[in-house]
């Protein structure tokens, strides 16, 4: 009986790795414009960050971060992954 072989499909997308910042200063997270819950920034890309919070339970999947040190805002941050008290965001 022959083997049968299937062509190999190539990749519709093609993702990079962005390059991260290692950036450990303090942010909060925001809440209808009301400081909800302090957090830390490990690293940061320009399209995205971790975080180190008190438990990822208490975060939504949607909030504003405002950075401590230079009041800088990202208004709109999405929660992509959730590992502990670690945080992925995308900032849309």
């Amino acid at each position: 009986m022959p083997a049968h072989t299937f062509p190999m499909r190539m990749p519709t997308k093609h993702f990079e790795r962005e390059v991260r910042r290692v950036f450990h200063v303090s942010a909060w997270i925001m809440l209808a414009e009301q400081a909800n819950q302090e957090c830390q920034v490990l690293d940061i890309s320009k399209n995205g960050a971790k975080l180190v919070i008190g438990t990822s339970s208490h975060v939504p999947e949607k909030f504003e971060l405002v950075f401590v040190e230079t009041a800088t805002k990202r208004q709109a941050c999405e929660v992509i992954w959730r590992r502990g008290k670690m945080i992925g965001v995308h900032f849309v």
